[in-house]
């Protein structure tokens, strides 16, 4: 079994930590933060994640905290008329052995913590940033911020989008704006109308700008995510926020629904950053040390599959190492299984900013008209369990829009 070295305590640093320690290797996480937590709110994961969950034993523990939506409905922005739904709840679970929640962020995360410390007490080591490494072929060295280096087997680089793993790897970050920001806002359901939009999942598309909108933590939680296309180029920064009467002239015209939840939304808690898209890398790994989650493949949130993405790498990396006959054949076998299907998602998240912001109605009809979304996803997204999947075989090719 193999020392392993882990740079980075978010979701996919601690999913590829329980991942590993379930399967007998030692394991270290190196976080730079003084403490525990995670910004952010609403999180999906589809059951090609929730897969995982259950075998890390974290899954029972997070569908008491999580919201299982019945639908997610594609609709108008100004009408709400539906355009498609994606069947959710029971018909998801059915169809794919595993079920699709709805979460708050800091809920998932210190589910994910508190399995780590069970299975291990103590691998998680904070205020240790990470800062690049050294390998041989008798192991690797994790180079921390202020001189001195931890010796492992193999190092994961899960340390995000600024990765300094990434950066020794294969170079410096160079993100493009897309021209898109994001608004975020939690709003409590007890300031919205009794049986708002009836539990239901939704995408609102319109020119220029779409909302997702869904529940949190048993649905006492409303989660709005806007993008917003944008010609300013502000920060992307989770923690960034802007004034609330931007964000309401941003919607100004839509549906009454949006403008509730817009109405709803504490004055000083609306965020807002920049959306980047990142160029694929050329390789993820080296003979010791690979990279997995946004330091890999950060993605645009148009399918939601971000972390479901880092929590995939992190169980076929686990097997990968079972699998194959020494630690650099097998992150080669992780690097070859897994990077064609995260570019497929990275590619598909850019179609849906371009399908979500077309024009006009005629446009987003004619559009929507055109696509079976649930078969889409269900086919090739949702149906991939990266427990069982043949590691030999890749993701297929991206369909032609």
């Amino acid at each position: 079994m193999a020392r392993v070295l882990i740079a980075g305590a978010g979701i996919g640093g601690l999913a590829a930590a329980g991942c590993l320690l379930l399967a007998g290797h030692e394991v270290e996480v190196y976080e730079q933060a003084p403490e525990l937590g995670e910004v952010g709110a609403g999180i999906q994961q589809s059951a090609n994640a929730t897969h995982v969950l259950r075998h890390l034993g974290i899954l029972d523990a997070l569908e008491e905290r999580a919201f299982r939506p019945p639908v997610t409905e594609f609709r108008l922005f100004d009408s709400g008329e539906v355009l498609q739904a994606l069947a959710l709840a029971a018909t998801h679970e059915q169809r794919h052995g595993a079920p699709y929640l709805q979460l708050h962020r800091a809920d998932y995360h210190a589910a994910l913590a508190a399995r780590i410390e069970d299975l291990a007490p103590g691998c998680i080591r904070l205020g240790a940033t990470a800062s690049g490494f050294r390998e041989n072929a008798q192991g690797v060295a994790l180079r921390l911020a202020g001189g001195w280096d931890v010796a492992g087997d193999l190092l994961i680089g899960a340390d995000g989008i600024k990765s300094a793993i990434r950066r020794q790897i294969a170079g410096g970050n160079r993100p493009r704006y897309t021209g898109d920001s994001a608004w975020r806002l939690l709003v409590p359901v007890e300031r919205l109308p009794r049986a708002f939009l009836d539990g239901k999942s939704s995408i609102w598309v319109g020119p220029g700008k779409h909302a997702v909108v869904y529940f949190l933590r048993a649905g006492a939680l409303l989660n709005f995510v806007g993008a917003v296309e944008l010609a300013e180029r502000i920060d992307e920064s989770w923690t960034q926020k802007r004034p609330w009467e931007e964000l309401r002239a941003d919607f100004a015209g839509w549906h009454p629904d949006i403008l509730t939840i817009v109405d709803a939304a504490d004055r000083d808690a609306c965020f807002r950053w920049a959306l980047n898209a990142h160029p694929h890398l050329a390789r993820w790994t080296t003979a010791r040390v690979a990279l997995l989650g946004d330091a890999a493949h950060p993605m645009l949130p148009y399918v939601a599959q971000g972390a479901a993405m880092a929590v995939e790498d992190a169980a076929v990396l686990a097997r990968s190492l079972d699998e194959a006959g020494s630690i650099p054949d097998a992150l080669a076998l992780y690097e070859r299984h897994r990077k064609p299907r995260a570019r497929r998602v990275v590619e598909e998240s850019g179609d849906n900013r371009r399908l979500f912001h077309l024009p006009d109605e005629a446009a987003l009809r004619a559009a929507f008209a055109g696509r079976n979304m649930d078969r889409e996803r269900s086919d090739w997204l949702y149906s991939y369990n990266p427990l069982t999947v043949e590691l030999g075989r890749v993701a297929p090719p991206r369909r032609a829009i």
